[in-house]
C-alpha cells in the first residue's frame, strides 16, 4: 500500500527536475535581473574634500601677532648674503704719535680713553739730542751773522758812493747775507720738522735755546690733496685748532721717565669716524661682487649687536670700492672693503669729554649683496610662506577667516621670500605677514575636528557656506 503511494510521488520529483533543467535558459535569466537593483546600491564612498579655510578670534590673531598687508607686484633685488666686519679705515682712523727728538719723558698729558684735539699736549721732553742742540747753535750763529754783514754792508755802502771802498766789496756781502739767509731757512725748517714751534724757533735765534719739547695731537689731514701736493709742516695754537676733528688716546706706549729716540712711537690715537665694512667671500661668489661694484649697486647691511634706538636712521648708500686680489689660506676666502661713515655723540664727565661711537671695529654685519633684478613679483617675510613636501601656501585673510593658497616660491633667504605673480594670489588681497606655520597647523586641528570652518548650520538644521 504505502509502496503504492511513493512511486507516483517520486515520478513526480522526476519530471519537475527534468523540465526545470529544459527551460534554464527562460528562468535563469529573470534571477540575474533581480540581483542587479542590489548591485547598483552599492556605490564607492566619495573622498573627503581637504580643508583649505579656518577661521581665527580676534583674541587669537592678536596673541599670534597677525598682521595682514595687501599683495602687490614690484621688482625685487635677488642677493647673496656674506659675513663679514667692521675694521678701521688704514690712512683714516689710526694714527701714530712718534718722538721727534732723543730725549726723555718728562711729563704724560693724555691717557687712554681721554679725548684730545689737534694742537693738544700729549707729552713733553727734555731733549737729549746733540743734533737738535747742534742745529739751535748753527741758527743763533747764523741770525747774527746776517746781523754783523748787515751792518758792515751800511757802513760801506756810504763809502762805495763816495769811490772810497769798490763796488766788488759790496757784491760780496750781498752774496754771503744771502747764503746766511739760505742757512737760515733750513735750519729754521729742521726745527719744524723736530717739533719746535714758531714761537720757540724765534727765541733760539735770539739766544735762548729750547731744551723742553711739547708733542701735540696731529692736525687734519687733507684727503683731497693729490699725490703731487706738498703739506709744508704747520703748528695749530689754541686759537687755530680743528673744532670738528677729535681724537681719542688709543694705546700709551711709553711711560714717565723713559727715555725715547727720534721717530719711536709715543701713543696711537684713533678716529673712528671714517670705517671700513670687510666682507669675507669665497672665490665662486668674486664675479657677482665685481659686477656689483662696477654697476654702483647699492649694498643691503645688518649690523650685530646694533642698538637703533639710541642713534639717529642709518641712510646711508653703501657701495663696494675694490676687492682684494690674494685669498687667506686658512680661510679660502677673499675680502672686499666698503666705507663707512660712523655716528658718534660726546659726553662730560669730570670736566673731561668723553666719545661714543655707534658702529666699533670687531663689530660683526652681515652684507646682502645684489645679483639680479626680479620684475613683477611677490615679496614676503620668510613667515609668511609655509611649506609641506613640494607645496607652498600663504594665508588670505577675509575678515575672521582665512583661506590658504598655493603658490610658486621664486626666490627665498633668511628673511624673505620671492613669489610668482602667477595668479594663484590677485592683487590687493590682503595676505597674513607671519604665522603661517601656526595658521597651517590650527587649519588642520579644526579639519580633524570634524567642523569646517567654512560652513555654518542656521537653526532649521540646513547647513550654507560662509558669508
Amino acid at each position: 500500500m504505502r509502496l503504492s503511494i511513493t512511486l507516483p510521488i517520486i515520478g513526480g520529483m522526476i519530471l519537475l527536475g527534468a523540465a526545470a533543467f529544459l527551460t534554464r535558459d527562460s528562468w535563469t535569466g529573470w534571477l540575474n535581473s533581480t540581483s542587479a537593483p542590489q548591485a547598483a546600491v552599492e556605490q564607492p564612498t566619495p573622498p573627503i574634500q581637504e580643508a583649505i579655510t579656518l577661521k581665527m578670534t580676534e583674541q587669537a590673531r592678536k596673541n599670534l601677532g597677525l598682521i595682514s598687508k595687501p599683495a602687490t607686484p614690484r621688482e625685487y633685488w635677488r642677493t647673496i648674503e656674506v659675513p663679514g666686519e667692521i675694521v678701521d679705515r688704514p690712512g683714516f682712523s689710526d694714527r701714530g704719535v712718534t718722538s721727534p727728538a732723543v730725549g726723555v719723558v718728562t711729563e704724560v698729558n693724555a691717557f687712554p680713553g681721554d679725548t684730545v684735539q689737534p694742537g693738544d699736549r700729549l707729552f713733553r721732553l727734555r731733549l737729549f739730542s746733540e743734533y737738535l742742540q747742534n742745529t739751535q747753535s748753527e741758527l743763533f750763529k747764523a741770525t747774527r751773522e746776517v746781523q754783523l754783514i748787515t751792518e758792515q754792508y751800511a757802513r760801506l755802502e756810504v763809502l762805495a758812493k763816495s769811490g772810497g771802498v769798490p763796488e766788488v766789496r759790496l757784491i760780496e756781502l750781498d752774496n754771503q747775507l744771502r747764503r746766511q739767509k739760505a742757512l737760515i731757512q733750513s735750519y729754521q725748517q729742521d726745527l719744524l720738522t723736530r717739533g719746535l714751534n714758531p714761537e720757540q724757533i724765534k727765541s733760539v735765534a735770539d739766544g735762548t735755546f729750547v731744551s723742553t719739547i711739547d708733542v701735540v695731537a696731529p692736525a687734519a689731514i687733507d684727503h683731497s690733496r693729490t699725490a703731487s701736493d706738498i703739506q709744508a709742516v704747520a703748528f695749530h695754537t689754541t686759537g687755530d685748532q680743528i673744532e670738528e676733528l677729535a681724537f681719542e688716546v688709543q694705546e700709551l706706549n711709553v711711560e714717565l721717565g723713559q727715555q725715547v729716540q727720534a721717530g719711536q712711537l709715543l701713543s696711537t690715537l684713533s678716529n673712528h669716524h671714517a670705517l671700513f665694512l670687510e666682507g669675507h667671500a669665497f672665490k665662486r661668489e668674486a664675479s657677482f661682487l665685481a659686477k656689483a661694484a662696477e654697476n654702483k649697486w647699492p649694498i643691503r647691511c645688518t649690523f650685530a649687536e646694533d642698538d637703533e634706538v639710541d642713534w639717529p636712521a642709518f641712510d646711508q648708500t653703501l657701495e663696494i670700492r675694490h676687492l682684494a686680489n690674494s685669498i687667506n689660506s686658512e680661510t679660502r676666502t677673499f675680502n672686499f672693503f666698503i666705507p663707512l661713515l660712523n655716528q658718534s655723540r660726546s659726553y662730560d664727565k669730570d670736566n673731561q669729554t668723553f666719545i661714543v661711537w655707534r658702529f666699533r671695529p670687531g663689530q660683526r654685519v652681515r652684507l646682502q649683496v645684489p645679483v639680479e633684478k626680479l620684475k613683477d613679483v611677490l615679496v614676503l617675510p620668510s613667515a609668511a610662506v609655509v611649506r609641506e613636501g613640494p607645496e607652498a601656501y600663504v594665508f588670505q585673510q577675509n575678515g575672521d577667516l582665512f583661506n590658504r593658497l598655493p603658490v610658486h616660491v621664486l626666490y627665498e633667504d633668511r628673511l624673505q621670500i620671492v613669489l610668482a605673480n602667477d595668479g594663484s594670489v590677485k592683487k590687493g588681497l590682503y595676505l597674513a605677514q607671519s604665522a603661517a606655520a601656526s595658521l597651517n597647523r590650527v587649519l588642520k586641528a579644526q579639519a580633524a575636528s570634524g567642523i569646517r570652518a567654512d560652513v555654518h548650520v542656521h537653526a532649521d538644521g540646513t547647513v550654507h557656506a560662509a558669508h
